[in-house]
């Protein structure tokens, strides 16, 4: 595994900048479906309903990289419209090229927003959207995706397991596939690296231990590992058999984690989390565990220098 990991850095372009103002920005937390979720009336739903300032977006971030005024996107979730608008404030449309939309998988909450690009919206010329080989062919040959591929509002741009995209001398961008549901497509996450700083992104998997790549060895390569944290623990979803969701729970993770010392466990950063996680509820006891056992969790607006 760990050789795996060695030969996955050495295919990585030597990237320095100094002064970067290359930055990852987080867009939305939330698991595919938003918070709070369609049709849930429990209380942990009717607070965000009862108060929008409590609602979630789905799980997206965005790299922006003001030395060349480009920005990235990864993931198109249905809630792109706010998504984009928000990083609208921070990168400008006016001032910076929207340069690509890197896709983890064919979920709902992962490629959907797309739509927004299509003649009913946006109506854009030629969007790069990065996407694994099924994705690809996937989006190429069903509707109403492949239309957004004739009329060119759209161009696919087709990636590599383990191998770079290099978005300039100072930016690199890697996809690792990972286990999980794959109905429509492979999973990816994906591995970013800036002038000064990398960080990981992996909204998406099956348990750590269905992953041929040792999730802690990868953690000790970079300085942020936003990572899957669909579910806290055990039980949640009530009459439920959460066995059968094979997402490794935060709960679990922090526990497969414990070897690692302070500054790698801050590292972690947990995101893309269901409706019913205890971790959207600000001040909650599961947000103080998570602090008190020295990791951390996303908020929208966070940023991260690379």
């Amino acid at each position: 595994m760990i050789r795996r990991i060695a030969l996955f850095l050495l295919c990585l372009p030597a990237i320095s900048l100094a002064d970067s103002e290359v930055y990852i920005q987080v867009l939305g937390i939330a698991q595919d479906a938003g918070y709070p979720q369609t049709n849930c009336y429990q209380p942990h739903c009717m607070r965000a309903w009862e108060d929008k300032k409590l609602r979630r977006l789905a799980s997206s971030i965005a790299v922006v990289d003001a030395t060349l005024k480009r920005k990235y996107l990864f993931d198109a979730t249905p809630d792109m419209r706010e998504q984009l608008y928000e990083l609208h404030k921070s990168a400008p449309d006016n001032e910076y090229t929207l340069d690509g939309v890197f896709l983890t998988h064919a979920h709902m909450g992962h490629y959907t927003g797309l739509m927004h690009f299509g003649r009913e919206a946006v109506g854009a010329k030629g969007v790069p959207v990065y996407a694994m080989p099924i994705m690809t062919d996937y989006l190429s040959n069903n509707g109403p995706w492949d239309q957004l591929v004739r009329l060119e509002n759209i161009e696919l741009m087709p990636l590599m397991d383990a191998k770079p995209v290099e978005l300039s001398e100072h930016l690199a961008v890697t996809p690792m596939q990972v286990p999980h549901r794959q109905e429509y497509s492979e999973t990816v996450g994906y591995r970013i690296d800036g002038p000064n700083k990398s960080a990981i992104f992996i909204p998406d998997i099956d348990k750590w231990a269905d992953w041929a790549i040792d999730i802690r060895e990868l953690i000790r390569t970079v300085d942020y590992a936003l990572l899957d944290a669909t579910f806290f623990a055990d039980g949640e979803l009530r009459g439920r058999d959460m066995s059968v969701i094979k997402h490794p729970h935060v709960a679990e993770s922090m526990d497969l984690f414990a070897d690692l010392t302070d500054e790698e466990k801050a590292r972690v950063i947990f995101i893309h989390m269901n409706h019913t996680n205890p971790l959207l509820i600000d001040g909650s006891p599961a947000q103080k565990e998570v602090e008190r056992r020295g990791f951390r969790f996303a908020r929208e607006g966070m940023r991260l220098d690379l």
